[in-house]
């Protein structure tokens, strides 16, 4: 039974790696959501701390490795979205020219 458990837990664990991969290689975490990933990850601790105070190598294994990719796209999603939120906001800004020359020397003196 412990081996059928390790190989479900596995088959259901490496179902994120592709998702860890594309939000990588694109960049975006966009389609991710935040209830989702909270919920999940929440479930998927719940289910760790479950395996290891009942000693169940396969639950307690699969679910270290599946928190840990979750939590990878956690760290993903907020990075992508402070560094959106980052270019948005001087995106706004006018970018100001700064003149040296004589004649605007002049026109700023007393």
């Amino acid at each position: 039974m412990t081996v059928l458990g390790l190989l479900a837990g596995a088959l259901t664990t490496l179902s994120f790696l592709p998702q860890v991969i594309r939000t990588v290689r694109t960049g975006s975490a966009r389609d991710l959501s935040w209830g989702w990933l909270v919920l999940f990850g929440t479930g998927v601790a719940g289910w760790l701390v479950y395996g290891a105070w009942t000693r169940d190598l396969a639950i307690t294994a699969t679910n270290a490795v599946t928190i840990t990719l979750v939590g990878s796209l956690v760290v993903l999603k907020a990075w992508q979205e402070t560094t959106t939120r980052r270019l948005v906001e001087t995106a706004g800004q006018p970018r100001v020219r700064v003149m040296h020359s004589a004649r605007a020397d002049r026109r700023h003196r007393p």
